[in-house]
């Protein structure tokens, strides 16, 4: 599955943007399906958005049209485009690679480490 590395966290106020970006190595599955989480301190690791292998999106329901996840085939790279942050989205945000062989997504074993994104009020 590779070796998944996260970037793009950072410190912003609410109401601004951050992009997050998820790059896969070293992989013999570019292109399967991925997926984006978060975990907040505390709390459970919560799915935020996923894309299948033919390219179809779901998203989690609190992301209510803020968050838009894309993918570049060709550099095996996920994004996550966030807008409009609250503090509540404040976690550690990773991506999660798919199961292969599958189109729609299915958690696997492979995670990046994270990236941190902390929204001020």
């Amino acid at each position: 599955q590779g070796l998944l590395e996260e970037s793009g966290g950072g410190l912003v106020q609410a109401g601004g943007s951050l992009r997050l970006s998820c790059v896969r190595s070293r992989s013999n599955f570019r292109g399967s399906a991925m997926a984006w989480y978060r975990q907040a301190p505390g709390k459970q690791r919560e799915w935020v958005a996923s894309i299948s292998k033919s390219g179809k999106l779901n998203y989690a329901s609190f992301v209510n049209g803020r968050f838009t996840m894309t993918r570049d085939i060709a550099k095996d790279t996920v994004f996550l485009q966030m807008n409009n942050l609250k503090p509540d989205d404040t976690a550690v945000y990773l991506c999660n690679a798919g199961r292969p062989f599958y189109d729609d997504y299915y958690q696997s074993t492979y995670w990046g480490q994270g990236t941190q994104v902390t929204v001020s009020p």
